[in-house]
């Protein structure tokens, strides 16, 4: 899909190093929210990159492995259960994207601080110089190769929680709240991992 060109355009203006965040698990009632940030190098996008809402699985994870092998530098960033519940969930997201670029590091593992960061549709707590872009995942190379990072990250801790906690099913819906995972909840109960303030919101589970 074709890309507005915002990373091209703010090298135009002087910003050098240009990070795209993103994250996914917001709306799970179970298990952490992820943050990816990343630059990416600027030319020769990598085919295919889309927001990761819209990719399959496998399509995720074949690109998961071009992306990671051209970036510049890449960080993760996570809010536990105990966290969301504790400030909520848009606060907790803050806190994954911050930790996300303050974890930004090179392939030699050299901490990289970006001039700016492009996020999708927020604002955080940052003294670096940000713009917030409405579908970013959609319309910003950087941010959707973030998306697709975050996103394929998360499903591998959701292979992990499935084994530690094999009766919710984690690993087919990833923590959302399908008829699955309401019935599996109304038969055991809620785990140590699941959300309790999303929970309340959900009638008998």
């Amino acid at each position: 899909m074709p890309f507005e060109n915002y990373e091209e355009q703010f090298n135009s203006e002087g910003y050098e190093t240009i990070a795209g965040i993103d994250e996914v698990g917001r709306g799970c009632l179970f298990g952490d929210v992820v943050a990816c940030a990343i630059i990416m190098p600027t030319g020769n996008l990598i085919e295919g990159v889309n927001d990761s809402k819209k990719l399959t699985p496998k399509k995720r994870e074949l690109l998961y492995d071009k992306i990671l092998d051209t970036a510049l530098a890449v960080g993760i960033g996570r809010a536990n259960s105990e966290k969301i519940d504790s400030v909520n969930i848009k606060v907790a997201t803050h806190i994954a994207m911050q930790t996300a670029i303050e974890n930004l590091r090179d392939k030699e593992g050299k901490k990289i601080s970006p001039d700016l960061v492009l996020i999708d549709a927020e604002r955080i707590k940052t003294k670096i110089f940000q713009q917030s872009i409405i579908k970013g995942d959609e319309n910003c190379y950087s941010i959707a190769c973030a998306s697709i990072v975050a996103k394929v990250y998360r499903d591998n801790l959701c292979k992990r929680w499935a084994q530690e906690f094999p009766e919710y099913g984690i690993d087919k819906h990833k923590g959302y709240a399908t008829k699955y995972h309401r019935e599996a909840l109304k038969c055991y109960g809620p785990s140590e991992m699941h959300r309790m303030t999303f929970l309340k919101n959900i009638k008998k589970w």
